[in-house]
């Protein structure tokens, strides 16, 4: 897919900005705090997700406004396409002229893959950042993921406030908690069976591009803390009912559902070792970008789309040969690239490049 043209109005600091993208490369460059993140962040909120730096709306808004707007006009599935955003107390889409009940229906519309500074979570952070980054990808390209999900979140919420509810006497009335037990089994083998699938795929091609990026001196790896086969449903059930039934003394004690899909994590090993422990700040951010290039590949296999890339204040950390290697490796798809000084990517001769300067952002020779 391509973005043909992109609009942000009163988007924190930016007051009004329209730009007309290349196809390919396009190089956002100003100096920090100057709204180039800005710029990508709102471009990210036309995939449906939540901003990868905050959770609440009113955080996106002019501070002298009520709402912001984001338009674009994009190209795909093999045709033209138009998105509105208006973002108040809640986000209102207009998809094709039609108002959508949800921003998640840009899910199956508009493709994106971003890295950011927060994205080295993936590595260095809890697991929580590493099933966000499973859920938002396999959003993506499987449509009722999100809704399995969605309702296994909700079969756990119930049993943790029954869990509250009935408090020390739940431990004699487990028969109270099976239908959601169960609801949680059926539910969570499906998660796990996705997710399977997907990491085994993930990690072959991260790890592929990891070897390329670091010139074969360095391996990484990663799997599924949860089970590393894929097994079969039958399977993940009796290991699932087993996971709940260990856990239920100290989910008595706590109050709170311990064992699930909603707590398992991705064990990423850097030459046999946690990358989290012992890899260095340049081999953690080469380990997320290798996962996020990956991620860009899978998703275009499953939709036939070739996502946006978005990569904010990453080049600047990388030296030009890995810089190369990764706009080649991008090939044509259509990539935004924040920095503060683009003269090393200018050499490359490609794309457009676009300065901004306190919310203003101006296209440039």
């Amino acid at each position: 897919m391509r973005i043909i043209d992109h609009s942000s109005f009163y988007f924190r600091n930016i007051e009004s900005a329209v730009i007309h993208p290349d196809e390919e490369v396009n190089i956002i460059f100003g100096e920090n705090g100057q709204g180039k993140t800005n710029l990508i962040e709102s471009i990210w909120l036309m995939t449906g997700f939540y901003s990868f730096r905050a959770r609440k709306n009113i955080q996106l808004i002019n501070y002298d406004r009520e709402e912001a707007r984001i338009e674009s006009v994009y190209f795909s599935h093999g045709r033209e396409q138009s998105a509105q955003m208006k973002i108040n107390q809640k986000k209102e889409l207009i998809l094709n002229g039609v108002k959508e009940e949800s921003p998640r229906a840009m899910m199956r519309s508009f493709y994106a893959v971003a890295f950011s500074p927060l994205t080295l979570g993936i590595i260095k952070e809890g697991p929580s950042e590493r099933r966000k980054l499973l859920d938002v990808a396999l959003s993506l390209i499987r449509p009722n993921y999100a809704l399995i999900m969605s309702k296994y979140l909700r079969a756990v919420s119930q049993r943790n406030n029954l869990l509250k509810k009935m408090g020390d006497r739940a431990r004699d009335n487990r028969f109270y908690f099976e239908p959601w037990e169960e609801e949680m089994i059926r539910l969570g083998s499906g998660i796990v069976k996705y997710r399977l699938e997907y990491i085994e795929k993930l990690s072959q091609a991260a790890s592929e591009i990891y070897n390329d990026i670091s010139s074969g001196r360095e391996k990484f790896e990663f799997c599924y803390d949860f089970m590393q086969e894929n097994a079969n449903v039958k399977d993940i059930e009796e290991k699932l009912q087993a996971g709940i039934d260990r856990s239920w003394v100290s989910d008595l004690k706590r109050l709170y559902t311990g064992f699930g899909p909603h707590a398992h994590d991705l064990i990423m090993k850097l030459n046999g070792r946690d990358a989290k422990v012992y890899g260095s700040q340049g081999q953690q951010r080469s380990c997320a970008l290798a996962i996020k290039l990956a991620e860009a590949s899978m998703i275009e296999k499953a939709v036939g789309e070739s996502p946006v890339i978005l990569l904010d204040d990453v080049m600047s950390e990388l030296d030009e040969k890995r810089q190369s290697y990764i706009l080649n490796y991008l090939g044509n798809r259509q990539v935004f690239i924040t920095c503060c000084e683009p003269s090393t990517l200018l050499r490359k001769g490609r794309g457009k490049v676009f300065e901004v300067k306190d919310g203003k952002i101006e296209e440039t020779g």
